[in-house]
């Protein structure tokens, strides 16, 4: 019931309604505005965007940014996932984050990162489900309609790209 494909332009509108239910609950990003297209398509990587299905219906998103323009950075990506409210507990996430590490790696991304806020239990869960670990967390480092808010640190290292 669940599939994964390639997500492409004409999927926007649903990715944009998802990314604007994360964004309702306040738990998801310090975003309070889905941008337009153009905008998020330049700021995620053309590659390792996908869109996970449930029934044929979008049901969620995930995609990869970079984390810095610096060549050293090249093989580090930054993680974005969401799943729309009417799917969630139904294992999309989970599908759709494992389809993203093993994408990104024949990419050759080493090394995924989250940052996820202390209240979003549910994707502290599904990233730690998937070998990702805690590095650290970065104390009310932004706010959010008036409340400084913590974001936690996960990583992921692939265990196939840069492993020496």
């Amino acid at each position: 019931m669940i599939s994964i494909r390639t997500m492409d332009a004409s999927d926007w509108a649903q990715v944009a309604t998802i990314y604007r239910e994360g964004i309702d609950t306040g738990m998801a990003t310090f975003e309070t505005t889905v941008p337009a297209y153009d905008k998020w398509d330049s700021s995620h990587l053309k590659h390792c965007r996908f869109v996970g299905l449930y029934k044929d219906s979008i049901a969620g998103w995930a995609a990869l940014s970079p984390v810095s323009n610096r060549y050293v950075y090249r093989g580090v990506a930054e993680v974005s996932i969401y799943i729309g409210k009417d799917f969630r507990g139904l294992g999309i996430g989970k599908v759709l984050l494992r389809h993203l590490i093993l994408e990104s790696e024949k990419e050759g991304f080493r090394t995924l990162q989250s940052g996820i806020f202390p209240s979003n239990k549910a994707s502290i869960k599904l990233h730690e489900s998937l070998r990702f670990r805690k590095i650290g967390k970065r104390e009310r480092v932004g706010n959010l309609k008036g409340r400084w808010i913590d974001n936690v640190l996960f990583e992921r290292r692939s265990t196939k790209i840069g492993v020496e």
